[in-house]
């Protein structure tokens, strides 16, 4: 997917556990546009979505589809939370981040789609993605697309460091680190971002959230976590050593401009990151490649996800509405036509027939702005080892049912290990803790 920034925010003071009107569509009772047409309201910012209408609305002339541009991330889910407070404007389908679901989901205010035939489609996605909708036994979205952690390096950076052997472990990337340092370069950046830190302490092996089945009961462990723990540890090493940039915020000018000119000479991110990178370090052409992410133990496949997203039926009492949605749902992320549509404009599939094709994984180049190819990763193949990522994805990673505030609130609390080591991340993670608990327990949450 061409994610762009991850932005963070609070989802508002609604409270958690009770859940909002659900409002789908125009709110109109019928569900049917002036034509006699069901119209299918849709929220999403992914660029490749529209692709699809044309051919779904071709094989269902008795549906339309309308995309809207609600936001992106934050500004989309404070306009859902507004319609759905307000009891109308909400659409009948949103593209809901993975780590926002769960919320939606504890409110009620997502429909179950498991009788509708999402059910049986474990098999279809990858664990990672698959999981994601799977809430407390219930399927509340489909997968849109996903982001299977991926190590993204500079190859001539690299090599110019002496760094000519692409580190496997935790402990060889550090070497690396110092290597590359010595050049004058980072190995990588981190300013303090709350969903790189979900996705390395997944990664580390840590369930530090979770939530009880009727959403009245969290329980939030990050300061005795033993993979927080781990991956803490080692990252306070690599900022105290200054073996990355943490003064380079993501996603700015001055952060592309890095990876432009190498001084940032690899990004641990989601497996949608090429065409954000032959967008903003175009000079970073025929450099680059990809590579597993480094574990923990020689031989290790361990991996997890950052970014991604579902696409959800807001909850209706119109069932015209919701079969309708449904079946948009289904072609948009289920049908070979559907997302290939997607596939072809840059989305990161979520499903394995698309993962496994030879179409896809024989690919050496990306498709600029212009249309022309650009092998950007100097000829690599490397889808194959972005589908690779996907299938190591570990299952069973819980987040917060407020995660939205969970990551907003995240740079006020760790944000100074990273700007000026006035803290050290332990303590910054044990001050996010004590905010979250407080924060739970003022929205009504028992907290363990």
């Amino acid at each position: 997917m061409k994610f762009g920034k991850r932005a963070i925010a609070l989802l508002g003071t609604v409270v958690m556990l009770a859940p909002l009107a659900a409002c789908g569509g125009s709110g109109s009772d019928s569900g049917a546009s002036s034509g006699g047409k069901t119209e299918v309201l849709v929220w999403a910012w992914d660029s490749t979505l529209s692709r699809t209408v044309a051919g779904f609305e071709k094989e269902n002339p008795d549906i339309t589809v309308k995309i809207t541009n609600a936001g992106t991330n934050k500004d989309e889910y404070t306009a859902l939370n507004n319609a759905m407070s307000a009891g109308k404007g909400a659409p009948d389908i949103a593209q809901i981040e993975y780590y926002a679901l769960p919320e939606y989901v504890i409110r009620e205010n997502v429909q179950n789609i498991s009788d509708l035939g999402a059910s049986g489609y474990k098999d279809f996605y990858t664990p990672g993605t698959w999981s994601s909708v799977n809430i407390n036994g219930g399927v509340y979205g489909l997968p849109l697309d996903s982001g299977p952690m991926a190590f993204f390096y500079n190859k001539e950076v690299f090599d110019k460091a002496g760094v000519t052997q692409i580190p496997t472990t935790w402990d060889e990337f550090y070497e690396a680190a110092k290597k590359i340092r010595a050049t004058g370069s980072y190995i990588t950046s981190d300013s303090g971002d709350a969903g790189f830190f979900d996705s390395m302490t997944w990664q580390a092996g840590a369930t530090p959230f979770s939530t009880s089945n009727d959403g009245k009961e969290v329980s939030i462990n990050l300061t005795s976590d033993s993979g927080v723990k781990k991956w803490t540890d080692f990252w306070q090493k690599m900022i105290n050593e200054d073996l990355i940039d943490t003064k380079t915020a993501g996603w700015t000018d001055d952060w592309n401009k890095g990876l432009n000119d190498g001084s940032i000479a690899s990004l641990l991110t989601g497996a949608w990151m090429p065409y954000n990178l032959l967008s903003g370090a175009p000079d970073g052409s025929g450099k680059w490649r990809v590579a597993q992410m480094p574990t923990w133990e020689q031989g290790g496949t361990e991996n997890s996800e950052n970014g991604g997203s579902s696409l959800a039926i807001i909850k209706s009492d119109d069932e015209a509405k919701v079969k309708a949605a449904y079946k948009f749902l289904e072609y948009a992320t289920h049908n070979a036509a559907g997302i290939k549509e997607r596939v072809d404009g840059g989305a990161f599939p979520a499903d394995n027939d698309t993962l496994a094709s030879e179409d896809f994984l024989s690919m050496t180049s990306l498709k600029d702005a212009d249309g022309k190819d650009n092998e950007y990763f100097g000829g690599q193949e490397f889808n194959k080892e972005l589908a690779k990522a996907a299938a190591n994805v570990i299952t069973g990673y819980k987040f917060l049912p407020f995660e939205v505030y969970a990551r907003g609130v995240f740079a006020d609390d760790v944000g100074g290990a990273f700007t000026d080591k006035s803290i050290t991340l332990q303590e910054g993670i044990a001050a996010w803790q004590k905010n979250l608990k407080s924060y739970a327990e003022s929205q009504g949450y028992t907290v363990k």
